[in-house]
């Protein structure tokens, strides 16, 4: 299990919101937990001085590309690009910097998997360049995908078959419980046992955490076999719940094998 960091963009700033929230018939509901006075590529250049690899940088809407660029551009092949990821611009972010593409609702349409466009960002980017975000919320006993900055249900469920499927076409899962995310109050830990059982790649799990306890339920519950991402909670996007030294810190004993 790793620490992967994380740069939420929103309006061309680095901003940590409550992700159910998000919506672009009511912006005005949009509950921001944090808006940085640093730079993307402030960021970026921290993980850098610190070996945080994998960590993702997501466009929550339009206006965000120069400070995306910025990102990449200053942790070269350290991050990977989410938000608003198509054919027409995945090689943009690619020669930007960007490690990997990070992809939902192009490949979700119309409440369903388009088989035809996964294959077609595949072959575009390659295998082992593509992440598909399943982030998903709870509906009666199952969590679904969403798409659309999280507020429109597909009827795909996070299952077995469903993660076996997808394995196929990518290298790895990013995958916020929506509903939690950006709460800091604990995470969808059912959730994160049905990921430590069914998935066959390395997946990503976010949402809700709200300090080391949360980190070793999730160790605990993930059987080890999931990173983590953190946001709200650090002490560098206004939180109080964790420190990004020890998250930093917590790496590397996981690296040295303790």
């Amino acid at each position: 299990m790793k620490f992967r960091p994380c740069i939420d963009l929103h309006n061309g700033k680095v901003k940590q919101i409550v992700g159910s929230t998000l919506s672009d018939e009511s912006p005005a509901s949009l509950k921001t937990n944090f808006t940085s006075e640093f730079s993307s590529a402030y960021y970026a250049e921290m993980y850098k001085r610190d070996s945080l690899y994998g960590g993702h940088v997501i466009m929550l809407g339009p206006g965000n590309e120069k400070a995306a660029a910025e990102a990449f551009q200053a942790f070269p092949l350290g991050l990977q690009a989410g938000g608003g990821i198509t054919p027409e611009n995945a090689c943009y972010w690619l020669d930007q910097g960007a490690a990997a593409v990070i992809v939902t609702s192009y490949v979700f349409k119309e409440g369903r998997i388009f088989a035809d466009r996964l294959k077609e960002m595949q072959a575009l980017v390659g295998r082992d360049k593509l992440v598909l975000d399943l982030s998903c919320r709870k509906r009666g006993d199952f969590y679904y995908v969403v798409t659309d900055r999280w507020q429109k249900f597909t009827s795909t469920a996070i299952s077995p078959e469903t993660l076996d499927y997808l394995s196929r076409f990518c290298f790895e899962f990013l995958i916020h419980a929506a509903d939690v995310e950006g709460k800091c109050q604990g995470i969808a830990e059912d959730l994160v046992a049905e990921l430590a059982a069914w998935s066959p790649l390395p997946t990503t799990y976010a949402g809700g955490v709200r300090g080391f306890d949360d980190f070793k339920r999730i160790k605990e519950l993930g059987r080890d076999r999931l990173d983590v991402t953190v946001g709200s909670s650090l002490d560098i996007f206004g939180g109080s719940g964790m420190k990004y030294c020890d998250a930093v810190a917590f790496n590397r004993q996981q690296e040295a094998g303790y």
